[in-house]
């Protein structure tokens, strides 16, 4: 057994705790007057409240109302509000010191316990007191009510223990209800009273067996028992019945006075705290000593539980501890697609994922162990049906093997267990394992009999030992974890992480997550660092997804990380819990009580974002179209990743659409919000970027709506706008703005007009010298005339000629010429609407101008003569019943660069000269095939792909060995000069000498002519073609990474049509012979990932088959997917008539396999669905799904690999 403390508070002597019920709070009284109101969860202080005057001796919070009462030295007890956190009232009528106080559960009373020696009851809604319980003698130490039953007990320094009977009272107290005659009887007799009179609340029991004062007193929350606490050292434990109570035993070892005691809420325990500063732990059916806990320095006075979780609290005089006793995180492994676990009977249990259900307890493990000692950690080994569980902490922990039973009939006893000393123990591989012994820090590897078969000495430093991976451990220290290779007794790697305590390893063991008390540190599998993430809150598991995103659990939430450090919480949660596994929208945990909850979560949020970050446009736009995925939080962390024009599609909010447009450059979106909210700020913002823009026609709209008419006139006037210049002129004499006006005739130059201007205003000075300036000697004549002053008075400077001004342009200028941006892939695939559809592997259908370049995948280009959507079909029947299209290639599937690190073999004997330096540097097996090593060249493709057939490579073969040699004739009777063509002739290094290897650059042509088959309904033809290329791809030597990347999409490519084309083969060989087997192998075809115009015809023929056969729901989902990717045409006219005739039936006359909403591969053995958590085996060239009883075939895609073959990936960059 184990204290973990959860919190601990500094302060003056702790004399009272209570905890919240719901919320991680504990209330503290200090001797020194103050109540402290602390969030233990996160370790801060939230309130003080100081009214008492003098020590507080206790506290209590109300079971369901934001209340909370207390009691001190002062004689009061006081209760308060946590909503306004003040005194609401105070309780006068105790005459001494006030030593606990309780709320009733239902009631609404308060019980206190004095040193007046009685005991009071107050209704706290009207401030009353409605019993006073007198009886004892001495100071009442504590008083509380009965969990479930109307009794109290108390405490008494009278050396008693007292037990109350206050039915009365609540009878009294209680609403008027209709009686039976019994009752009404019953009222009637005389009530019993006790000495004093008192018929609301009697003594029914006065237990005595305590030699000095008791000081404590509480009931069991289910048993009819009381454990009591007293000045003579000793625990006693007490039984009542409805007519008597006796005392059971007592427990002896403390050696100064116990102060408080309680019962263990879920386990047969009792807890008790002393003077002797120890707290000690007792078992309850056998009365004995289970673990005792000390303090150098400090007095326990009071310990407490928590109402509804497994928490303690004790008091002492430098604060509070806050602690539990043992971890409640059951022991689990999971192997496949079960979790194998050990409930809180300490009995082993099976959950199976796929079904969704549990077993019944298969194997008890009581026997192992202590009684309060619970499993740490439990190992699986399929191999004997074995598992491996360590208990026990310090030097004394232990571990276990036994072995499951085959069939499950309950919890059974172990028959051979298999023990030893160890504080970690786990499989490494199916007939060995590890256990770490930390007191002599020794790693032992043991065989299934438990015979050491290797000992290894470790560092002092190592702390504890973690799974690592078969034949692996992670070995941790302080401020480090090693991953240690056991084999080879060898350090492998090390990464700096604090205090790690628990491992979780991604599904395909790439990724490994350390977790620490509150911190996650993310790595590869060799331990290179990849990303860290800190909580406040304590985590307490984790789990990966098939995407390898981590979700893990703290105490509090749920919540996720993706590799590149950004997390987010997906859920808050009621209970702790612990997550086993994650798939798809479910989350599997354990709680605390040793059961599997399955939470559903959403997803979306956190598949959004790494869509984003990984630039899988197409997903990111499928998760806009059918998610609703909204919230601040989005659209802050989409400004955040420079995607404002991604959180505009989210974004109903005028202002913050409008704020978004202009940080995109979306001037016109941003018109329409402006428009919308019609505000001066938003106005000038949009001014101010219309303008850095040059966009002149924005700004003039904006100056207008702000009647900015002297920005608005220089802005015509930088235009070269005359005509607008003139309104404004004339705008501005109606208004009357005389400084406006003569603004505007100095933009137009319109000297006449501000001569009268200046006449209106009585400036005849300036009015006679703008006209003698510019040579108006007849209007000078008349403005000298209407002012009366001659001509000889006034003097002016010598002026010259008028210059003349320079001629504006006559057409005035337009918005600046900027580069012509295309609308942004999201804006494309949503304006032509091709969303719905979209996938991981999906492009957006673009005009058929731009197709050939936007539906190709990535790095894959190949011309295609013929892509109209609605071209001439008539190779297909199409305008019978059957289709399937023709266009382009589109997927971009991301396949893993499983890239083997396979050395080559020495060089060949016989072999010299060039082809023995082509040897020496052969990276690929198309290298060794150039230099005539064929059995290296099959070696190596066995090793890395599987490939067992190779008779479909031998014209490959000797493509390659012939392709890289030349032979030049001789002269007469002299032989041919044999001579080799390297990979690149202007290499000098005889290191990277190398054949030179064909048949990238003919990928095109292949793939085209493969395209031509298929428009020309040669379906075998064209399977032929698409499989020569996968042959050819196989044995291929690529430059770089992108060449490299370009042949693994072309791969995925062929499987695509390889699998598609095979299933239209085998449909038509059904024929109506079959017709349920031809409607679903109609309805697979569509599930292959062709391009859109292909996968038209697929979606045409599962449509016209489907309404052929009656099936009109089905037809109707075809329908309308046709209808998305083909924009017009004939098609367009026929699945339109399908589709609203098919909607007035909507119901299936034969009944197939195939939900068009359900995630799943297509078996490419047998043409049939692999459901997504669904048993299956790979072929590794293509990545073709097959389910296991193909495992061991030959691909039927490939025809050279071998399907769930081990393998180390493809290799062809040289």
């Amino acid at each position: 057994m184990k204290m973990l403390i959860k919190f601990e508070s500094k302060s003056s002597r702790a004399k009272g705790v209570a905890f919240h019920p719901k919320r991680p709070w504990a209330l503290v009284s200090l001797h020194s007057s103050t109540i402290q109101l602390w969030d233990y969860r996160m370790g801060n202080i939230l309130d003080r409240f100081e009214d008492h005057e003098g020590p507080v001796r206790c506290v209590d919070f109300h079971p369901t109302q934001p209340l909370f009462v207390s009691g001190g030295d002062d004689y009061t007890i006081k209760v308060w509000s946590l909503n306004t956190r003040k005194c609401l009232f105070t309780l006068n009528g105790h005459l001494d010191y006030i030593r606990t106080v309780f709320f009733h559960r239902e009631l609404p009373w308060i019980i206190s316990a004095s040193d007046d020696q009685t005991i009071r009851i107050w209704n706290w809604q009207n401030r009353q007191e409605i019993a006073c319980l007198t009886g004892h003698n001495h100071y009442v130490m504590c008083a509380q009510f009965h969990p479930t039953e109307d009794l109290i007990v108390s405490a008494s320094l009278d050396q008693t223990v007292r037990v109350w009977d206050i039915s009365g009272l609540r009878k009294k107290h209680s609403a008027p209800t209709t009686r039976s005659f019994e009752d009404q009887l019953q009222r009637q007799q005389i009530p019993q009273q006790d000495v004093f009179g008192n018929v609301n609340a009697i003594v029914k029991y006065v237990l005595e067996g305590h030699d000095k004062g008791v000081n404590w007193a509480s009931f069991h929350p289910t048993l009819p028992l009381i454990v009591s606490a007293g000045d003579d050292r000793m625990v006693k434990v007490w039984r009542m019945s409805d007519t008597k109570a006796w005392e059971i035993d007592t427990c002896r070892g403390h050696t100064a006075n116990v102060l408080g005691c309680v019962f263990h809420p879920k386990q047969d325990l009792i807890l008790s705290v002393s003077d002797d500063k120890t707290l000690r732990v007792w078992d309850l059916n056998k009365r004995t000593p289970v673990k005792s806990f000390r303090r150098e320095h400090d007095r326990f006075w009071l310990i407490a539980n928590h109402p509804n979780i497994n928490l303690f609290a004790a008091c002492h005089d430098s604060g509070i501890m806050i602690f539990k006793l043992e971890r409640e995180r059951p022991a689990h492994t999971f192997f496949q697609n079960k979790l194998y676990y050990v409930n809180t009977e300490k009995q082993v249990q099976m959950y199976d994922y796929q079904r969704g259900e549990g077993s019944l307890p298969m194997l008890s493990l009581k026997k192992i162990g202590k009684a309060w000692s619970a499993m740490r950690t439990l190992s699986y080994n399929q191999t004997d049906n074995s598992i491996l569980v360590t208990h026990g902490d310090g030097d004394k922990s232990q571990y276990a093997l036994i072995n499951l039973p085959k069939h499950v009939t309950g919890a059974i006893e172990p028959t051979d267990i298999r023990q030893g000393e160890g504080n970690f123990a786990c499989f490494i591989s199916r007939n060995r394992f590890v256990s770490f012994v930390k007191a002599t820090n020794t790693l032992n590897v043991r065989d299934l009999s438990n015979n050491v078969t290797k000992s290894i000495q470790l560092d002092a430093s190592f702390t504890d030992a973690l799974y690592g991976g078969p034949g692996r451990i992670l070995l941790i220290s302080a401020h480090s974890v090693v991953n240690y290779d056991v084999q080879q007794r060898k350090e492998l790697s090390r990464i700096s992480a604090n205090s790690v305590k628990y491992v979780s390893w991604s599904n395909d063991g790439q990724y490994v997550a350390l977790l620490s008390k509150h911190n996650i540190t993310i790595a590869t599998k060799d331990l290179e660092y990849v990303t860290s993430l800190h909580e406040t809150i304590r985590i307490k598991s984790a789990a990966w997804d098939e995407t390898d995103v981590l979700v893990y659990s703290t105490l509090n939430h749920i919540k996720y990380s993706l590799l590149n450090g950004d997390s987010g919480i997906i859920k808050t949660l009621e209970n702790t819990l612990y997550v086993t596994k994650v798939s798809g929208k479910k989350v599997y945990c354990l709680n605390r009580a040793g059961e599997v909850d399955v939470v559903n979560i959403d997803p979306t949020e956190y598949r959004f974002k790494k869509a984003l970050v990984n630039k899988n446009f197409n997903e990111v736009l499928r998760i806009i179209k059918n998610s609703n995925l909204v919230g601040q939080n989005i659209i802050s962390y989409l400004q955040r990743k420079d995607y404002p024009e991604v959180a505009l599609q989210f974004v109903q909010d005028p202002e913050t659409r409008f704020d978004l447009a202009i940080q995109s450059g979306d001037l016109q979106v941003a018109v329409v919000e402006a428009q919308k909210l019609n505000k001066n700020s938003i106005w000038e913002r949009l001014g101010e970027e219309a303008l850095s823009q040059g966009n002149l026609e924005i700004v003039e709209l904006v100056y207008q709506q702000l009647h900015k008419f002297d920005k608005l006139s220089f802005l015509y006037l930088i235009k070269t706008d005359s005509l607008k210049l003139t309104r404004m002129s004339e705008i501005a004499a109606r208004r009357g703005d005389v400084s406006s006006l003569i603004q505007n005739t100095i933009y137009e130059n319109d000297i006449k007009n501000r001569i009268e201007v200046f006449k209106k205003g009585g400036l005849y000075p300036l009015a006679y010298t703008l006209a003698k300036s510019n040579g108006l000697e007849d209007v000078a004549a008349e403005i000298l005339q209407e002012a009366g002053v001659d001509a000889n008075q006034i003097v002016l400077p010598q002026l010259g000629t008028p210059v003349a001004l320079p001629q504006a342009s006559s057409q005035p200028l337009v918005n600046w010429p900027l580069k012509e941006s295309s609308m942004s892939y999201f804006e494309k695939a949503l304006l032509t609407g091709q969303v719905e559809n979209l996938s991981i592997e999906d492009e957006v259908v673009v005009p058929d101008d731009q197709f050939e370049e936007a539906a190709t995948p990535v790095g894959v280009e190949f011309e295609d003569e013929e892509e109209d959507i609605d071209g001439d079909d008539g190779a297909w029947g199409l305008d019978d019943e059957l289709d399937i299209g023709d266009d382009d290639l589109e997927e971009s599937l991301n396949v893993t660069n499983a890239v083997a690190s396979t050395g080559g073999p020495s060089v060949t004997g016989g072999a010299e000269g060039e082809v023995a330096t082509w040897l020496r540097n052969a990276t690929t097996a198309a290298d060794y095939a150039a230099a005539g090593a064929f059995e290296q060249a099959a070696s190596m493709l066995h090793k890395q792909l599987g490939v067992s057939n190779f008779e479909p490579l031998r014209e490959r073969f000797n493509e390659i060995y012939n392709a890289n040699k030349l032979y030049l004739p001789g002269a007469y009777d002299l032989p041919a000069m044999k001579t080799f063509i390297r990979a690149d002739n202007d290499e000098d290094n005889p290191h990277k000498f190398k054949a030179i290897i064909p048949g990238y650059s003919s990928l095109d042509s292949k793939l085209s002519v493969g395209f031509k088959f298929f428009r020309s309904n040669q379906l075998i033809e064209a399977i032929d073609t698409f499989k020569g290329i996968i042959h050819t791809i196989a044995l291929l030597t690529v430059g770089d990474e992108d060449e490299e990347t370009r042949c693994k999409d072309i791969l995925t490519l062929c499987r695509e049509y390889i699998l598609g084309l095979s299933i239209e083969v085998e449909r038509r060989s059904v024929g109506d012979s079959d017709i349920k087997r031809n409607l679903e192998l109609a309805a697979y075809f569509t599930k292959t990932q062709l391009q859109n115009p292909h996968r038209a015809n697929a979606l045409q023929v599962a449509m016209t088959q489907s309404f052929k056969y009656k099936n009109y729901a089905s037809a109707s989902y075809f329908a309308s997917e046709l209808l998305k990717i083909v924009p017009s045409g004939p098609r367009i006219e026929q699945a339109q008539k399908i589709k609203q005739k098919a909607d007035t039936i909507a119901s299936d006359a034969i009944e197939i396999d195939f939900d068009p909403y359900a995630d799943f591969d297509i078996c490419a053995g047998t043409f049939t669905p692999i459901y997504k958590g669904d048993p299956m085996v790979t072929e590794e060239l293509v990545g073709a799904k097959y389910k296991p009883e193909f495992k061991g075939s030959t691909c039927f895609i490939t025809e050279i690999t071998t399907v769930g073959a081990p393998a180390s990936g493809l290799r062809i960059r040289g």
